[in-house]
């Protein structure tokens, strides 16, 4: 679990931005392609969301992405949304 502490823009991109994500003892850069499913990406500051992070980090325009979002229907093709917690939790909580 990981608190998104700020959301910006890759301009040079027209899906992608990056997050940055406080996982208590980390954090890292994530970018994820969300620029055409939101009107206003930066709505999910401050949110806390669930991430995967054992990932080998990945360059995307430019830019290093060290995991992705856990997010929920776009496999469905709904317009997809963050897997977020019914209440606050403490950053770097594991799923499972």
């Amino acid at each position: 679990m990981g608190l998104i502490e700020k959301v910006i823009d890759i301009e040079k991109s027209d899906k992608l931005v990056k997050l940055v994500v406080d996982f208590g003892d980390f954090k890292r850069n994530i970018l994820v392609g969300i620029k055409k499913e939101r009107e206003n990406p930066k709505e999910i500051e401050g949110l806390q969301a669930l991430f995967v992070v054992n990932l080998e980090p990945k360059e995307m325009m430019g830019e290093i992405s060290e995991g992705m979002t856990f997010d929920i229907g776009y496999s469905d093709g709904i317009i997809p949304v963050l897997a977020i917690p019914e209440k606050k939790v403490p950053n770097g909580v594991k799923a499972g």
